[in-house]
């Protein structure tokens, strides 16, 4: 629960305990019941105000939200598809290994070149 181990839960409570009084924690339990509840309703409030003025002005809010969803749809199909094609040799996959390997080697080769200028770099 939330990687809260049970013994670190045991204190937490024993902290609260010590704190409020064993008579005044369902007080405090129920206090926090209802701020919580509040919070949960004003959340609502103000959501459910922005869509009725974004509607209320001709907006439409799927349309201004559904480009974005279309291109994460689109990403993860191409993720699919990499996946299911990473061991079809055609499909590019081994090409961009090798490109990445190649880029890797000339920033090998450039870092070991540094040393050759005139300030010498020291093996150890």
């Amino acid at each position: 629960m939330f990687g809260i181990g049970g013994s670190e839960f045991i204190f937490i409570i024993f902290i609260a305990i010590m704190l409020f009084g064993a008579d005044k924690i369902p007080e405090v339990a129920r206090a926090l019941g209802k701020g919580m509840q509040q919070l949960k309703n004003a959340t609502e409030d103000i959501k459910s105000e922005i869509h009725k003025t974004a509607s209320d002005s001709g907006l439409d809010t799927k349309s201004l939200t559904g480009g974005f969803s279309d291109e994460i749809n689109k990403v993860k199909e191409n993720f699919n598809k990499i996946i299911e094609n990473s061991n079809d040799n055609s499909f590019g996959l081994d090409k961009i290994t090798q490109d990445v390997d190649a880029e890797i080697n000339k920033v090998k080769e450039d870092i070991e070149t540094i040393g050759e200028g005139p300030i010498k770099r020291q093996d150890r």
